[in-house]
């Protein structure tokens, strides 16, 4: 196994498209790195860049101890487990998976050796006479990674292996993957759009977005402590709620004021914060941060909204509150909860929770503690 270092890459299509901006990563021997941001931000153009499918345009890649900006793909000793299983349809799944090391020539018993054992991991023994059309997509995609594992590769790149998934496929394979990256102990390169995927596979993850990382961190770092405004909206089960204010100082300290309501920021010692004064700001806060008060419980701390739709999950119910003509703020209550369409509540905000961004959808977070 090996470490995988991007440094400085970047990648221009055409001399106009540049997919990957200045990138610098670094993934540890063993760990399992996701890559995590919308269609298009470039997460995919980064694996073909490690595979060695593109060439960079500037910058350095190195797998393990050497430099593989100009070794083939054929060398580069990757594994790559695609979307769409890229199953050959006339061969059986153990065809499929020996067909690697066939081409290497390896000899017949080690090629049954290491066919039978990743099959035995993967739990698919009895599917390997079987051909793709026959198997389900969780199927196919477990003969996908067997044919990646057989070949016992430095580094494996999955480019959205569980989006052709069912729900409830893909929550199984998830739970997979953790347990084979456990036994397999591989360096491991995961990209994907799905923040939730992200959340539970990665030791950590890179938050990505046209081009650009964002942030790196574990999952907990990134979703507790965003860099910015993007980061702390893209991740999350249920999207950061947002309302844009002014910050004024009151009493000696920060407060974020949005119409009549004056929201203390955390007492955290961020430099930006203490020279703000009538800044005009974004105020991030969680979901799972706000609560609901009869409105007639309003103080200067709460924000008044009117619940405009009601989404009952079973379990939860997600209530839409509308705070301005611009801002709506949602909620997770419990599914007996007394709330109508049209009533007013107090929402009234943990303040230790909140985040204070720089006016802008990509806004850094200015209520972070000063490093």
């Amino acid at each position: 196994m090996a470490r995988v270092l991007l440094d400085n890459v970047t990648k221009v299509f055409d001399g106009i498209t540049r997919a990957v901006d200045n990138v610098t990563l670094e993934i540890a021997d063993q760990e399992f790195m996701v890559i995590v941001g919308p269609s298009g931000c470039g997460k995919t153009t980064i694996l073909r860049l490690i595979a060695g499918l593109d060439e960079p345009t500037s910058g350095t890649i190195v797998i393990g101890d050497s430099v593989a900006n100009n070794i083939p793909p054929s060398k580069r000793d990757v594994a790559m487990v695609f979307q769409n299983y890229a199953l050959y349809p006339h061969m059986t799944a153990f065809e499929n998976m020996a067909f690697g090391l066939k081409l290497r020539r390896y000899p017949k018993d080690e090629v049954r050796r290491r066919v039978t054992e990743a099959a035995n991991l993967l739990g698919i023994r009895d599917l390997l006479g079987r051909k793709p059309q026959s198997l389900s997509g969780g199927e196919r995609q477990r003969v996908a990674l067997g044919r990646a594992i057989v070949r016992n590769p430095k580094v494996f790149l999955f480019d959205e292996p569980l989006s052709n998934l069912d729900a409830q496929s893909r929550l199984t394979m998830r739970a997979e993957l953790k347990v084979l990256h456990r036994k397999v102990r591989a360096t491991s390169i995961y990209v994907t759009h799905d923040q939730a995927e992200a959340m539970s596979l990665g030791n950590r993850i890179a938050v990505m977005y046209n081009g650009v990382i964002h942030q790196v961190g574990t999952p907990s770092e990134v979703y507790l402590r965003p860099v910015d405004r993007f980061v702390a909206t893209f991740l999350g089960a249920l999207p950061m709620n947002s309302c844009d204010g002014v910050i004024r100082w009151v009493g000696g300290k920060p407060h974020f004021v949005v119409g009549r309501s004056s929201i203390p920021i955390p007492s955290r010692p961020s430099a930006t914060l203490g020279t703000c004064e009538n800044l005009r700001a974004v105020l991030g806060i969680r979901p799972e941060h706000i609560s609901l008060k009869p409105a007639t419980e309003q103080t200067r701390n709460t924000v008044v909204g009117i619940v405009t739709m009601i989404e009952s999950l079973g379990d939860h119910s997600i209530v839409y509150l509308k705070i301005s003509d611009n801002d709506t703020w949602i909620t997770e209550v419990e599914p007996n909860a007394h709330i109508g369409v049209g009533e007013s509540f107090a929402i009234d905000i943990d303040a230790e929770k909140v985040h204070v961004f720089e006016y802008g959808n990509m806004g850094r977070n200015i209520s972070l503690a000063s490093d």
